[in-house]
This record gives structure tokens, C-alpha cells and sequence, in this order.
């Protein structure tokens, strides 16, 4: 199952666009052994699955890194890998012992995917930081919120996720693709600064052809238009419309009533806040059901504002098959699809540690050599 059913990949715990990543492909159908600290393994785990939905998928095994054997432990496993995941500061690795020289002596196929904020260089390579800070720096956090407001956090999504842990799984990726050509593995250096940057090629494209403003909350998309923006209902929900083209927008003010209306040409934006307004006031006058009964399914470009616990349910979700339920816990299913290698999540989050010897003894541990791992506690 999955398009990259085969890939053996290595992935050391880590939080956030670490895990995301290793999610990200264990989707696929790669084979992600999770490597915990053995300091985190509990003696009696709990008899239901972690809730740690981003570790789902793979199996665990517990090492100590700070352990001469644990870090041997580790390089045999990549020996028999295809990709290494690691998230932490720069130089870490390094002196664990498993830097990409080390590793990638043993194993000269190994794709090494580092994750980190900063990059592997860089003055600010070495400083403590997160999602907030790394799109703040390259200038993603800046243009989102509301004209005279703040700078509005998009939850975490730009850095640690879309412009980290996805990017980092992209680069894997096209290093493997690569090395079918090459036969050579190499490092990736995936930084949330960079990825977040990235995100933002098209303002950046906007706004040198003069059609993109640095005053947040005046623009096309960022909620200065009266036709891309979200309206409160008359129960206190709110609705989403996106009606740009100009077709859009014409059945726009017909589903909403206000066709025959004096309003400002919709490319006026010196009338953009009058419209708004309007606007505004027509969609307080029914409930976000009764505005999903008209515009729903039309070329309004028209969606309810649906909260987490909403969003599974939606005839559409549904439909597609957009969240699954493993364990008993429901949760967004694998994405994107595939016509002939259909992705699976294969099982729920592990405990760490819960796979030690199972795992182990897959990836070729003999059980001798475990019973010495234990001895020794380089292993949980």
C-alpha cells in the first residue's frame, strides 16, 4: 500500500515538523522506525493507543543516544535505511556521533533530512526559536490580520508544517528520485525560514508588479476585499466567500440580494469598505444553514466556517473519505491521493518504546545482540 511502500527510513524523535514529516511519508507507505529516547519508555504503558496523532503509523523502539552502543545501534539501522530524519540544533548530530560523515560513511545511499527553524547555517543558526519566529523573520506573519490590527499567528501551520515538515518530506523525496539517477545519497537541509519564505513567492511576484500593498488587511487575500474575506451569520457562525473572478462575483450579489444595488464596482477599492458593509449586513439576516442552502455547491465560492469538531462530518468529508477513524480516534486521513497505490495509515501512535524488540529484530538485530543492548541499557 502506498506509492512508497519499500523505503526504510529512520526518523529520531523530535516535536512538531519532525514528526509531521516522518507522518507525512509513513503515510505513503514507507516503513518509519521512530527512535525514542530510552529515558521516555515507561515500564507499564497505558492499554489504549497514544493520542499523539503526528507518530502515527510507525512502530518505536527506545535508545540511549548518550550510550557508545545505542549510537552503534542506531548506525546499524541506517545501514539497512533509505532516509534519516533528524530535528535537532545544528551541530547535535554531530557530536551524538551521527552526523551526516558518520552515517553517510556507513550508508553512502542515505538521504539525511535535517529539520530545524534557522537552518544548518546562518547567524541565527545556533538561536532557540519556533514556528512564530521563523515566519516572522521571513516575512510570512507580517501581512497576515485585519487593516489596524495585529499580526495574526496562522496556528502553526506556515512554519512548523507547511514551510517545515512538508518541505523536509518534498525534499526527501526528490533526494531519493535523485539518487535512482546517482545511486548517492546526500544531506537536506530543510529550514522553516526557508519554507515559509517560499510560501510567499506569489506576494512577493503581487507586490513588486505594484498590486500587493505592505499595509496587512487591504489586499486581495488578506481580508481587505469584500469578496474574499468570512461574514458572521445571524446565529453568530460565519461563512467564507472567495467570488474573485468577476463571474463569481455577479452571483455573488444575486444569491445575495443585492444585485440591483448601487454598490461600488467590485475592482474599486476606495468602495471595497462600503461593500464590505453591505455585505456584512445581509449576511447577519440569516443562519449560516440557511446561507449554506443557497450558496452551497453554487459559483458563489462559498463555504460554512466549520470548527474542528464540524468539519468530519460534512456531507463532503464524508464523501471523500477526508478524515478517518483509527483506533477509535477520529483524524485526518492520508493525503494526497493515488489512482493505483492508495495510502494507508497502517497503525495508531505508538508509546515510546512500545516496538523495541519487534522492530529491532526486523531491521536484523539478532536476539543475542539484544539481550546485550538490554544488559548494557543502551536500549529500553
Amino acid at each position: 500500500m502506498g506509492p512508497l511502500q519499500g523505503i526504510r527510513i529512520v526518523e529520531l524523535a523530535g516535536i512538531g515538523p519532525g514528526p509531521f514529516c516522518a507522518m507525512m511519508l509513513a503515510d505513503m507507505g514507507a516503513e518509519v522506525l521512530r527512535i525514542d529516547r530510552a529515558q521516555n519508555v515507561t515500564a507499564e504503558r497505558p492499554k489504549t493507543p497514544s493520542l499523539d496523532l503526528l507518530n502515527r503509523g510507525r512502530r518505536s523502539v527506545g535508545v540511549d543516544l548518550k550510550h557508545p552502543e545505542g549510537v552503534e545501534l542506531v548506525l546499524r539501522l541506517l545501514e539497512r535505511a533509505d532516509a534519516l530524519i533528524e530535528g535537532f540544533r545544528p551541530g547535535v548530530m554531530e557530536r551524538l556521533g551521527l552526523g551526516p560523515d558518520v552515517c553517510l560513511a556507513r550508508n553512502p545511499r542515505l538521504v539525511y533530512g535535517r529539520m530545524t527553524g534557522w537552518g544548518q547555517d546562518g547567524p541565527l543558526a545556533h538561536a532557540a526559536g519556533h514556528d512564530i519566529n521563523y515566519i516572522g523573520l521571513a516575512g510570512a506573519l507580517d501581512p497576515i490580520g485585519r487593516a489596524g490590527g495585529p499580526p495574526v499567528p496562522p496556528l502553526n501551520l506556515v512554519g512548523d508544517f507547511g514551510g517545515g515538515g512538508m518541505l523536509l518530506a518534498y525534499g526527501i523525496a526528490c533526494a531519493l528520485v535523485e539518487r535512482q539517477r546517482s545511486g548517492k545519497g546526500q544531506v537536506v537541509d530543510a529550514a522553516m525560514v526557508d519554507g515559509a519564505a517560499a510560501l510567499m513567492t506569489i506576494f512577493h511576484g503581487m507586490r513588486q508588479a505594484g498590486y500587493w500593498s505592505d499595509e496587512r488587511g487591504t489586499n486581495l487575500l488578506d481580508s481587505g476585499a469584500p469578496f474574499y474575506d468570512v461574514y458572521e451569520t445571524r446565529d453568530g457562525k460565519w461563512v467564507s466567500i472567495g467570488s474573485i473572478e468577476p463571474q463569481f462575483y455577479r452571483e455573488l450579489l444575486r444569491r445575495t440580494g443585492l444585485e440591483g444595488e448601487d454598490l461600488p464596482r467590485q475592482g474599486d477599492r476606495a468602495g471595497w469598505d462600503a461593500t464590505k458593509r453591505r455585505l456584512a449586513e445581509v449576511f447577519r439576516g440569516k443562519t449560516r444553514d440557511e446561507w449554506c442552502e443557497i450558496m452551497e455547491g453554487t459559483d458563489v465560492c462559498f463555504a460554512p466556517v466549520l470548527s474542528m469538531g464540524e468539519a468530519p462530518q460534512h456531507p463532503h468529508n464524508r464523501a471523500r473519505g477526508t478524515f478517518v477513524e483509527v483506533a477509535g480516534v477520529p483524524q485526518p486521513g492520508p493525503a494526497p491521493r493515488f489512482g493505483r497505490t492508495p495510502p494507508k495509515i497502517e497503525r495508531p501512535p505508538a508509546w515510546p518504546g512500545e516496538h523495541t524488540d519487534e522492530a529491532l529484530a526486523d531491521w536484523g538485530v539478532p536476539a543475542g545482540d539484544l539481550a546485550k543492548l538490554r544488559e548494557a541499557k543502551a536500549i529500553a
